[in-house]
């Protein structure tokens, strides 16, 4: 390239820099029973408008290239990846993140079979494992570990052994069966 077309070149690519990334455009989404309406270009995460728009910060960011299971959240009941998953095509879903799980005062059973058996370690991978735990036993209430184990696949994690997480997994199925009799008792 001659000097002076490496000025232009140059130019160019400085007012490229400059100009606005893309336009938006409107998306809605229910996400925890809550419904929201954004702004945000049409290549926008569900992880980052999880995260950065609404301060979903549940949802973890571990690999950006689906290969931890760190950022699952629900969508109709089935667990998806955030980190690849484009906002806008979730605008017809019930989604559920972490945090839609339960509230402090009345923990999923999944989540508080998380923390008396021991299954978080650091808990950076632990929001995932909780969305892929309560999706797999929405569909089988009572799995094998064999089961569990295939469910649970897609999840890293870097701290345990596994086995403090698969016995959460198996108190926690003990834990909504409990629920579901005393409910069917009251």
């Amino acid at each position: 390239m001659r000097q002076g077309q490496a000025a232009r070149h140059l130019a160019w690519v400085t007012k490229v820099k400059r100009q606005p990334n893309m336009s938006k455009e409107l998306i809605r989404l229910k996400i925890n029973g809550e419904h929201y309406e954004l702004a945000v270009p049409p290549n926008r995460l569900l992880l980052d408008v999880l995260r950065e728009d609404l301060g979903l910060t549940g949802t973890k960011r571990g690999c950006d290239d689906s290969s931890c299971g760190c950022c699952a959240v629900l969508a109709d009941g089935t667990p998806i990846l955030a980190c690849v998953a484009l906002a806008a095509s979730y605008q017809d879903c019930e989604l559920t993140s972490v945090e839609g799980l339960g509230a402090l005062d009345a923990l999923h059973p999944v989540q508080s079979s998380w923390g008396d058996a021991g299954g978080a370690q650091c808990g950076f991978c632990t929001p995932g494992f909780l969305i892929t735990t309560k999706a797999l036993l929405d569909r089988i209430p009572n799995p094998s570990l064999d089961e569990i184990r295939e469910a649970l696949s897609s999840n890293l994690c870097r701290c345990t052994g596994y086995m403090q997480i698969y016995e959460s997994v198996k108190l926690a199925i003990e834990r909504a069966a409990a629920g579901k009799a005393a409910g069917a008792r009251s």
